[in-house]
């Protein structure tokens, strides 16, 4: 009985040491100063890390050691809708109504405006670089638009509300609507397939077939049969963002980095942590030593190795080394 406690014991203090060694961060190489008052912060698949401040919306662009590589002076507020592709990456602009297409080096590439041809256009999500899906505030419809021939490809009746709107995403005929508190997906006929709470929801990200959200200070990823998983939370954060290998949050104006290898075992370490306290049996009953075992001619009964003491020595070696 006291071989299996102490096994389990050390098991769990040496599973603490794994989980407290794998959560380690990696603190980036930014000035405080350009972190400060940021907005929104963006990271793109090569490690690059882009600042939006909506003080004097500028929106910069740094390389992985925070030398700027390049910077928009913008005149009204954009919502940057990705990174992903950092050779054309998307701005949209409910003020201006316009969307508009910067390359890797922050130059603008190409501009679109809705005013002429639409009514009033409450997100734009581009697809890709052809066509953008358009939410008509004026008409309640969402309409896909090819910009690149400027024609309208369909429309369809959507009228949903815009409180608290934050983002538009359609993929594979399913239509994701992100306010800030919660998360809705639609088919294209306007048929509620799913809602969620979020916290302080954001944005979209797509990878291949997964749907994330990015919040304030959480990461979370859309799973047809369970709903919202959390990938990525820390409550003391201010902006979170993740590219293929990283997780990237902004904490007391410095900027860490999480490997998604790292975070991952971290998760699952800490499950593991929280099942061995459930299995662990009650310790209010001082379990019968070894030594003081009789058998039934009355003769003591001595352990016939050191085992139980070594692993008493080696869970107190673990507990001294401040595990």
């Amino acid at each position: 009985m006291i071989f299996n406690i102490i096994k389990l014991r050390l098991i769990y203090l040496i599973c603490i040491f794994i989980f407290c060694s794998s959560a380690a961060q990696k603190v980036l190489p930014l000035d405080t100063l350009k972190l400060k008052e940021a907005k929104d912060m963006l990271a793109d698949d090569y490690g690059n890390l882009y600042i939006y401040k909506n003080k004097d919306f500028s929106f910069t662009k740094y390389d992985s050691l925070g030398k700027q590589i390049g910077k928009m002076m913008l005149t009204v507020p954009y919502k940057v809708q990705s990174v992903q592709n950092p050779l054309n990456v998307p701005l949209f602009s409910e003020n201006a109504q316009e969307m508009k297409f910067v390359d890797q080096n922050m130059n603008e590439i190409q501009r679109i405006d809705f005013k002429q041809k639409f009514g009033f256009i409450r997100m734009a999500y581009a697809e890709d670089l052809q066509q953008l899906w358009l939410l008509d505030d004026s008409t309640k419809r969402l309409i896909q638009y090819n910009f690149r021939n400027d024609t309208t490809i369909n429309s369809f009746p959507f009228d949903i509300s815009f409180e608290d709107f934050m983002d538009l995403l359609v993929y594979e005929s399913k239509v994701y609507i992100l306010t800030k508190n919660h998360i809705r997906i639609y088919s294209l006929k306007f048929e509620k397939l799913f809602e969620a709470p979020v916290n302080n929801g954001k944005r979209f990200r797509r990878e291949n077939d997964n749907i994330l959200v990015i919040a304030n200070n959480s990461i979370l990823k859309y799973v047809p049969e369970k709903g919202m998983t959390i990938l990525f939370e820390d409550q003391d954060a201010q902006i979170v963002d993740k590219n293929i290998l990283s997780y990237f949050e902004i904490n007391g104006n410095k900027l860490y980095l999480y490997s998604l290898e790292k975070v991952k075992k971290a998760r699952q370490q800490k499950q593991l942590e929280t099942q061995l306290e459930a299995i662990q049996p009650p310790t209010d009953k001082p379990a019968e030593s070894a030594e003081e075992k009789t058998n039934e001619k009355g003769e003591e009964i001595k352990p016939q190795d050191n085992t139980l003491e070594k692993l008493i020595q080696d869970a107190s070696e673990v507990q001294t080394a401040g595990v």
